[in-house]
């Protein structure tokens, strides 16, 4: 590739279309039209001397060169947007895309009051809800396949903070909550009271795992005390596990603040759990190549105000 004669607006499209995963949706963004936005396309793979995309039926698929030049061109834009223009960012005149990367619960609380922001402002922000299936989601924002991610992620955090200053990861807190213990009314220990660890070990139990693994913080906090319990049922929505408790006699623990994304809070009761798990806390996390992105600070100042409107987070 000779980078001399290289147009540079190629690497915009190229950044859309990989946001977009779609000629279609990536003119949309750019304000043109789609036969204008795949000979670009075919430009650049011109000027690179290789495909880039390959079509699937699920829009277009990025090649393992594509994937490895993402982060660096991404990048590379947002330093030049910052450098040429570090405040010029309206949301009314401007359009922009952006990945979050969150659980399902996380998203069934946050974005009625994200989207209802961007509503009010008529802004020309266009999201799309990345599915997180991790407790670290920091592979995605330094790879730049999410732009930020909200969520629990205790490990990240740790590391993040270990780092200091050689961080290459911001993060907020946005709010606090606990574990809880979730049954159906009508749950033969629903009369009981205060569970005890006997009766909670001897129920059947489902397990809510972003990452699919049989067993979780409360198996780990048990095995401490020489004690198990018997999973019957693992998922990783919060809403399928709120269904499912609801006509069952299984038990499950989530956030108390996250038992209404369920959809099924009239449902259910919550008991606090006979040990102690520790706080929840919900954090915004993004890579410092974003950090004074005007576009991007306006969208973290919107999740910020938004997650203020839930519930009031449990004291500390």
């Amino acid at each position: 590739m000779n980078f001399r004669t290289l147009d540079l607006n190629l690497l915009r499209v190229f950044d859309v279309v990989m946001a977009e995963g779609s000629l279609t949706r990536a003119a949309h963004v750019l304000a043109t039209t789609q036969p204008a936005i795949s000979h670009a396309v075919k430009r650049l793979h011109d000027a690179v001397g290789e495909a880039l995309f390959e079509r699937s039926a699920h829009g277009m698929k990025p090649t393992a060169r594509a994937r490895a030049l993402w982060p660096q061109v991404r990048a590379a834009l947002a330093g030049l947007q910052q450098t040429l223009a570090p405040s010029a960012f309206e949301a009314q005149r401007d359009v922009v895309s952006f990945r979050l990367a969150m659980a399902d619960a996380t998203a069934a609380l946050l974005l009625p009051s994200l989207v209802s922001a961007i509503e009010e402002q008529r802004a020309l922000a266009n999201l799309r809800v990345l599915p997180l299936t991790t407790r670290d989601p920091r592979a995605l924002l330094e790879q730049g396949e999410s732009d930020i991610a909200v969520g629990y992620f205790p490990e990240a955090i740790a590391n993040i903070e270990a780092e200091g200053t050689d961080a290459t990861l911001r993060h907020q807190r946005l709010s606090q909550t606990r574990y809880v213990c979730v049954m159906r009314r009508g749950h033969p220990l629903a009369a009981d009271g205060a569970l005890t660890l006997d009766t909670y070990c001897a129920a059947r139990h489902l397990l809510v795992s972003f990452s699919g693994r049989p067993h979780g913080l409360v198996d780990q906090v048990l095995a401490g005390f020489g004690r198990q319990r018997r999973i019957v049922l693992t998922v990783n929505q919060f809403f399928t596990a709120g269904r499912v408790v609801t006509r069952s006699d299984l038990l499950t623990v989530l956030p108390l603040s996250f038992v209404a994304a369920t959809g099924f809070e009239k449902e259910l009761l919550t008991r606090d759990l006979p040990f102690e798990l520790g706080r929840v806390r919900i954090e915004m996390l993004w890579h410092l190549r974003r950090d004074n992105d005007p576009a991007h600070r306006w969208l973290r100042g919107l999740i910020e105000r938004a997650e203020a409107d839930q519930a009031p987070p449990v004291a500390a």
